[in-house]
């Protein structure tokens, strides 16, 4: 089972969604870094569930506990364990639907390859298994903010069908969290926040769900991370979203829109501004050739509706009898809000484990 990702700065993620705990392993974690939960737990409570009410209303703290890694609050180089109990766990609303396929779940898909699954909450297949990516995503982003001055911040650009008007040129990434936080929709535009709100209010007493987008910035990158080819910085990001449960679809600067251009239209245009080489525009999202060219990174990250809903949908059980299903219990009528930590998180994984092997590339660099 794919449970881990990156080269040298290496993420192991586990747990399940009605299990005793979740959490991660970190190893090549460079030693001498202070590192205390405190540095973890602000991006669990922007992932946690039950933080508004247009999120499920399951209550877990997800308090994080360090267990191995550290000494005295420092990194000492060995692997960083860290995990997260499980507490409002109530597996008995699963069980009247056990043997039954929920639509656009990995119900299915579980049975066909593993022969057995775990049908409390959906076991690995649940996004709270993303606990882990988001824990490891803090110490990532810890490393970086030390050794660079890369920031993230991703913010819900849009939902169903109401989107933010443009933000170019972009607020300093400070502004933007704090505009984001400054709603449960995590929305950088208020009115627009207010609408999406409504909107989601609304689908959920429907009993059904909507999907969207999420934006990704990435500010002052280095120019030089990524390789060409199957290490293209591109297609590392590309792949860590898709990781995230819910995502179909990922772009990177102009994304799908660049079919439409000519390439003198599309091409970002090098200028010398003071001796520092910048491009007049950024289609190309900040890479270019699979390398990032430091500008920033700009990713569109769109998100399917939730699967769980609380209407009756046709389906099959694992007997191959058609059957009707109304799913009682708890889900988010919208994951986009808790998802945003999550985006940064995959993101910083990404980005620390190239930012760490692009010091063995150059011997100018070690």
């Amino acid at each position: 089972m794919g449970s881990s990702t990156g080269k040298l700065f290496k993420v192991t993620n586990f747990g399940e969604s009605h299990g005793v705990a979740l959490g991660c392993i970190i190893e090549n974690c460079p030693a001498g870094m202070e590192l205390t939960e405190a540095d973890i737990q602000p991006d669990l409570d922007r992932r946690k569930p039950g933080q508004s009410k247009i999120t499920t209303q399951r209550k877990e703290e997800d308090q994080v506990k360090i267990v191995s890694g550290t000494f005295e609050n420092k990194t000492i180089g060995s692997p960083i364990t860290m995990l997260v109990y499980n507490g409002d766990q109530r597996g008995k609303d699963y069980t009247y639907f056990k043997d039954i396929y929920r639509p656009s779940h990995a119900d299915y898909t579980y049975q066909q390859k593993y022969g057995f699954r775990s049908y409390v909450g959906g076991g690995r297949s649940s996004a709270r298994a993303t606990i882990g990516t988001v824990a490891a995503g803090s110490v990532a982003k810890k490393i970086l903010s030390l050794k660079t001055s890369m920031k993230f911040a991703a913010y819900v650009s849009q939902v169903k069908d109401i989107k933010i008007s443009d933000l170019y040129p972009l607020p300093e990434i400070d502004k933007l969290q704090q505009a984001c936080e400054e709603n449960m929709i995590r929305c950088p535009d208020q009115e627009t926040a207010r609408k999406m709100i409504e909107l989601i209010e609304q689908t959920s007493k429907e009993g059904d769900s909507v999907g969207g987008i999420i934006t990704l910035v990435i500010e002052n990158v280095p120019a030089g991370l990524g390789n060409p080819v199957y290490d293209r910085l591109d297609a590392l990001l590309a792949y860590a979203m898709m990781a995230i449960p819910a995502v179909k679809g990922v772009e990177i600067g102009s994304g799908f829109s660049s079919a439409q251009y000519k390439g003198s239209e599309h091409n970002d245009i090098f200028f010398n501004d003071k001796g520092a080489i910048h491009t007049r525009t950024n289609r190309s999202g900040g890479i270019q050739g699979g390398i990032s060219n430091g500008e920033n990174i700009v990713m569109n990250i769109a998100f399917k509706p939730t699967a769980t809903l609380s209407i009756e949908q046709p389906t099959v059980n694992e007997k191959g009898e058609e059957v009707m299903l109304k799913v009682r219990g708890r889900h988010d009528p919208c994951v986009l809000p808790r998802a945003v930590p999550i985006v940064e998180a995959a993101a910083a994984l990404v980005m620390v484990d190239q930012y760490l092997l692009n010091k063995l590339a150059d011997i100018r660099n070690i």
